[in-house]
């Protein structure tokens, strides 16, 4: 697949982080999707990848993930599985990702394509995402690939707070906005970014 894809959909649409570039660069897309979508997968467009999820479009995946600010020192926490793809990328910029996904079927797949792929630096988990990883915690940076109703809790309080950032897409079923929560010791400040449509977050602290 021709990089061109990076400058249309990513650069010439405000991405600017040279590591998140890099990772998207390195990370082949078209290993995350089925069989039948492979043709489609560099699309500008999210794909559907059973079970009634998704693989995130690529633009969103890197605004979501530049949002975090990572240098490549921290602990992520990565909610919603799915195929794996946004692991993948996390993992290109940090220490170490903890990935969780409620289906057992999706997180087997994952944990197998990203340990084909050479990923020694992801755990996939199998569990409600919306409660976290409380015995990974804290956490640098947490990344939520679905739409909550509300900002999740727990995942704030699982934030390091020495500046912790968690993003996730907030709002009603067909239509959210990115928030971006940062952690200052006991105390947390709120940011928005772009709107959005993900599939719905399910769990406690989700959508039932």
């Amino acid at each position: 697949m021709s990089e061109g894809w990076i400058d249309e959909q990513l650069v010439a649409r405000g991405i600017t982080d040279a590591r998140v570039l890099d990772a998207m660069r390195r990370v082949a897309r078209d290993a995350f999707v089925p069989d039948a979508s492979h043709v489609s997968a560099y699309a500008d467009r999210a794909l559907p990848i059973g079970g009634g999820q998704t693989i995130s479009q690529p633009y969103m995946v890197a605004v979501m993930t530049e949002a975090l600010r990572l240098t490549g020192s921290e602990r992520v926490l990565d909610v919603g599985t799915g195929s794996g793809y946004q692991a993948a990328i996390l993992a290109e910029l940090a220490r170490e990702v903890i990935t969780i996904e409620r289906r057992p079927e999706l997180a087997e797949t994952a944990r197998r394509r990203l340990a084909s792929l050479g990923y020694a630096n992801v755990e996939v988990l199998v569990g409600d995402g919306t409660l976290g990883s409380p015995e990974h915690a804290p956490f640098d940076g947490i990344l939520v690939a679905a739409a909550a109703p509300r900002v999740p809790a727990p995942l704030k309080q699982q934030l390091s707070p020495d500046g912790g950032r968690l993003v996730v897409p907030v709002g009603a079923a067909d239509q959210q906005t990115l928030h971006i929560v940062t952690r200052a010791g006991g105390s947390f400040t709120e940011t928005f970014g772009v709107g959005c449509v993900f599939v719905p977050l399910i769990g406690e602290e989700g959508w039932s």
